[in-house]
């Protein structure tokens, strides 16, 4: 067998090692688990009060989409820190591209103001 094979045998075996492992450790555990079942412990938990009503509710997709919009800013800012911290090395090439990136994601905000998705009724 080739050097270039034995690095991939090697991961293999470590990945097959570790499934392994994690196998017999779930095992284990279900074997020496205490299995002590009661309503209390079947009933919903909703933070320390007790549940009312059913369990289905219809949430707006407003929040969904309040929550995508922070993490696509939450991740340009990602991309923004290092970069400011390294843009004296990018020199005008990664000027332009960070401005790119961010004219990108301010064309997504229009578009979402746009689309009126940002208004709270």
């Amino acid at each position: 067998m080739s050097p270039y094979f034995e690095s991939y045998l090697t991961v293999g075996t470590f990945a097959a090692l570790g499934a392994v492992l994690v196998m017999v450790m779930l095992g284990v555990a279900s074997v020496l688990r205490p299995t002590n079942p009661t309503a209390a412990k079947r009933a919903t938990y909703e933070c320390g009060v007790d549940p009312v009503g059913s369990g289905w509710s219809q949430t707006y997709v407003r929040y969904y989409v309040f929550g995508l919009l922070f993490v696509i800013f939450d991740v340009e800012a990602v991309f923004i820190f290092p970069w400011a911290i390294a843009a004296e090395e990018l020199g005008v090439f990664g000027l332009v591209a960070m401005f790119l990136f961010i004219l990108t994601l301010l064309e997504g905000l229009a578009y979402a103001i746009k689309k009126g998705v940002l208004r709270w009724e």
